[in-house]
């Protein structure tokens, strides 16, 4: 989705400015802090920071409009930086407010949200209620600007929906509306929209030029989103016309623009695009490389559990108030006879007390027996999910602290040349054999103490030393690679599976974060520099080999037989010094 209220970090630094004299009170420091949230989007710690603080000041102050307007501009940071289900929940608050304040612009305004992100997530069905919710209120206004960024917002959606007559119709009812009001951004908004739909209707000529005109227009409001989106559209363009390193310059000028100002949803987006295209070029590592990128940004913006959760809960609101009164008016006619009802209840309740207690006696008993057991089977679930002191803190607290840890060794690994054999086996041989190697993976990771986080395709992470324990776990994990290595080995001689692979393994010591992500479905997980080095060690390992960082090594080089290969170049990271690790 496009949001045509341009970002300028020009501005921001300018108004951070005024912010750090404290000169600003009242409602002016409110206005200050809704438009620092507003164009500090780029920096999301930022963003959040400032509508934070902004909607706890308006609380203060009972101003409702700011409150509104502060999680309007927290729910959109949460939007760009691919939090999709804090998102929804803040976009719901705020039309909440909207509505107790009876203020038509701001309820169409956050409908428009709403609907937007229903969009992102794909309930279409919810997306258009609420577009069409929006629209229809925000007619009745003289708020033309975001009358003209809902007819923009659901062309898109239309857009993705390959429905491409009404997505131009909202288009171009949207430019009518920002040509009127001589805006150039929602212009060029819609000039570069309209590039797409040409694009994906083969008319190349017409799309590369709207594209490109629309790009020259947003460089100047610093809007990196949409030109990052519209670079992958240019690259389709020139896919299209089998000018594959045009393409490929276009999609990398996308996704470095994109990791630059941290769009996980443009990255991932990216990543996909790249790796299609490296696929047709016959690059099948980095077809491999790009798509795993796409798959770890794709799952960390759509915890698709938790936002459908919120979307059975919350569908509609609007609706559910509606249904709301209707009950009310229904419950007072309902009203005597739930007392006749109810007093007859209680009598009769009464009556089998008596009887119902020497066997709710026994019954709780061997109830208790059911409910221990039970208990003591969640608990071992919880553990299979998180490690032992992170389950407790959450069966306490009903939250995970993140936690910074100073010296973790981080393990990435995956099978040479599985994207051939993935195509040649039938997805019930693929599962079970990967299922084979991964279930043995996690028997040796169990008996060296190390903690596995998580797979992605025939990826396999593990970390050690998350425990604050005096256990050597740089040597611990090496133990264990080397075990996976020969596990890997022997079933390649024993022809166990369907299939046998090579296994590359990287590893990395360094300091991480560590935390809960998400909170329904829970998934362990951890973040760093550290970990972006592992894999990077692993990208430059070798079938059969262990690819170790300098510090893994100053860490384990008395205890293994090592050999150095000097200072490779690594992506994103200049050249860096690696090891093996002889077996």
């Amino acid at each position: 989705m496009q949001y045509v209220y341009s970002q300028n970090q020009k501005e921001a630094d300018s108004l951070k400015r005024i912010y750090e004299s404290g000169e600003r009170n009242g409602e002016a420091k409110l206005e200050l802090l809704n438009n620092l949230a507003f164009h500090s989007t780029s920096n999301f710690k930022e963003s959040i920071g400032y509508a934070d603080e902004l909607i706890n000041e308006a609380l203060k102050s009972s101003n409702y409009l700011y409150v509104y307007r502060g999680y309007i501009q927290k729910g959109q940071t949460y939007r760009i930086a691919g939090n999709i289900t804090e998102a929804l929940n803040t976009f719901i608050k705020a039309s909440e407010i909207a509505e107790k304040l009876k203020n038509e612009k701001y309820l169409g305004g956050g409908y428009l949200t709403i609907a937007d992100t229903y969009s992102e997530i794909e309930n279409n069905a919810n997306a258009e209620l609420y577009y069409q919710k929006a629209i229809a209120i925000l007619s009745r206004t003289d708020d033309y600007i975001t009358l003209g960024s809902a007819y923009l917002n659901s062309g898109y959606h239309y857009y993705l929906k390959k429905e491409y007559d009404q997505a131009l119709a909202n288009y171009k009812a949207s430019n009518a509306i920002f040509d009127k009001l001589e805006y150039p951004i929602g212009i060029a908004y819609n000039i570069g929209n309209i590039g797409m739909v040409y694009a994906e209707q083969g008319r190349d000529l017409e799309a590369m030029q709207s594209i490109n005109e629309a790009i020259e227009t947003l460089e100047q409001f610093e809007d990196y989103y949409a030109i990052s989106e519209y670079l992958s559209s240019m690259s389709n363009v020139y896919v299209s016309q089998k000018k594959f390193s045009k393409a490929l310059e276009y999609d990398h000028k996308s996704l470095d623009m994109a990791k630059k100002y941290g769009l996980k949803k443009q990255i991932s987006a990216s990543n996909f695009s790249l790796s299609n295209l490296y696929e047709k070029l016959g690059n099948t590592d980095a077809s491999l490389q790009h798509f795993k990128e796409h798959v770890l940004y794709r799952d960390s913006i759509k915890n698709l559990e938790a936002i459908e959760n919120m979307a059975n809960m919350r569908t509609d609101f609007e609706v559910a108030q509606e249904q709301a009164k209707t009950t009310i008016s229904e419950q007072k006619r309902k009203n005597q006879k739930i007392i006749l009802w109810s007093t007859i209840g209680v009598l009769f309740l009464i009556g089998i007390l008596a009887i119902g207690l020497y066997n709710r006696n026994k019954y709780i008993k061997s109830t208790n027996k059911i409910i221990a057991t039970e208990k003591e089977r969640s608990d071992q679930l919880l553990l299979n999910i998180l490690p032992e002191d992170t389950a407790q803190e959450l069966k306490d607290n009903g939250r995970v602290e993140a936690k910074k840890f100073p010296s973790v060794t981080v393990l990435f690994s995956d099978f040479k040349g599985f994207t051939s054999y993935a195509e040649k086996l039938s997805p019930e041989e693929l599962v079970d054999t990967i299922e084979y190697y991964f279930s043995n993976f996690d028997l040796i990771m169990d008996k060296y103490g190390l903690e596995k986080i998580k797979t992605i395709g025939d990826s396999y992470m593990a970390v050690g030393g998350l425990s604050f324990d005096k256990v050597n776990q740089a040597k611990e994990m090496l133990l264990a690679a080397k075990e996976m290595n020969d596990f890997v080995s022997k079933a390649k001689i024993d022809n166990i599976t369907s299939a046998t692979f090579d296994i590359r393994i990287g590893i990395n010591t360094g300091p991480v974060v560590a935390g809960v992500v998400g909170t329904r479905k829970f998934a362990y997980d951890i973040w760093g520099d550290t970990v972006n080095i592992a894999s990077r060690m692993e990208s430059n390992s070798k079938a059969g080999r262990i690819n170790i960082s300098e510090n893994t090594y100053q860490i384990i080089k008395n205890d293994f037989d090592c050999e150095y290969r000097g200072e490779l170049a690594v992506k994103n990271r200049g050249e860096m010094k690696m090891y093996f690790v002889n077996t």
